[in-house]
């Protein structure tokens, strides 16, 4: 399937989504979702699932809420800026809700665009506000740390 087509197949989720807005990065991969992209983790699935299957770093509840959401990354050295503006010795992350629930993360890259990992499916570079919408929401709270060097 061409990235045109799909992004048509994509528009239901994404209505926002475009040529324009937003490019392919890597092929399908079911090893690691958007949660642990974020945390430059392509390893495992991050996710704070009540039976303990998947990752979730010990010392955070294992709840599907904002705050527990912030605390896994705040364990990475994350931060609330609340600004999406690239600052260069800042590495950026935000994390999406619908209705009050995480339901996706992306990490920003150094020209402004942002990094998303859709699912089990294939890592994306897009606009902030590309992946707005019925699927994921919007962006609620952008976190930072320094730069990894």
């Amino acid at each position: 399937m061409t990235f045109a087509a799909m992004l048509e197949h994509m528009r239901s989720a994404f209505p926002s989504v475009s040529m324009e807005n937003c490019r392919p990065t890597s092929p399908h991969d079911e090893d690691y979702n958007c949660i642990a992209w974020a945390a430059d983790d392509s390893s495992r699935w991050w996710w704070p699932d009540a039976n303990g299957q998947l990752y979730w770093p010990q010392s955070v509840p294992r709840r599907e809420t904002l705050d527990a959401f912030i605390a896994a990354y705040a364990q990475l050295g994350y931060v609330d800026v609340s600004n999406d503006h690239v600052e260069p010795d800042r590495q950026k992350i935000a994390i999406f809700t619908l209705n009050g629930t995480p339901t996706h993360a992306a990490r920003q890259l150094p020209d402004g665009w942002w990094a998303s990992k859709l699912g089990p499916s294939i890592d994306i570079e897009h606009e902030f506000r590309a992946l707005d919408g019925p699927t994921y929401g919007t962006a609620t709270v952008v976190l930072a740390r320094a730069t990894i060097r």
